[in-house]
């Protein structure tokens, strides 16, 4: 075997190395977004919409509060902390600040950075009368 054909098989070995490291963190990647975006539980909470805001330094996302309903005292354990999913849930959400609500909610494995603070995604609200 001489040199250039050392060379040929050495950019053959290289090229088919990068072709599957590639194709790797392609699989790796689809993979990590899936487990990231799977829904581990979905329902309903009702209480006080305590406060809902816009927030964020890189990702702005909606975040807010609800007094769960049946705790008389307001503590860490009565309060629910979510993301609104969009501006439109966002807008809706204004409407009832105060007001009883119930909100409709999925929670994620882990929620991305521009998904909330929290795995509680709500994508839709509800006066209670």
């Amino acid at each position: 075997m001489n040199l250039e054909q050392a060379k040929q098989s050495t950019k053959k070995w290289f090229r088919r190395g990068l072709w599957i490291a590639l194709a790797g963190i392609l699989i790796f990647s689809a993979g990590y977004f899936i487990y990231r975006n799977y829904t581990i539980s979905e329902g309903t909470r009702t209480g006080t919409l305590v406060k809902i805001s816009k927030k964020g330094v890189l990702f702005k996302t909606y975040e807010g509060q609800l007094h769960l309903a049946g705790s008389m005292m307001m503590s860490q354990q009565s309060t629910w902390e979510f993301s609104a999913k969009n501006a439109e849930v966002y807008k809706k959400l204004q409407q009832f600040e105060g007001k009883n609500v119930r909100c409709h909610y999925k929670q994620k494995v882990d929620a991305f950075m521009w998904q909330g603070d929290t795995d509680y995604i709500v994508y839709d609200a509800e006066a209670v009368k």
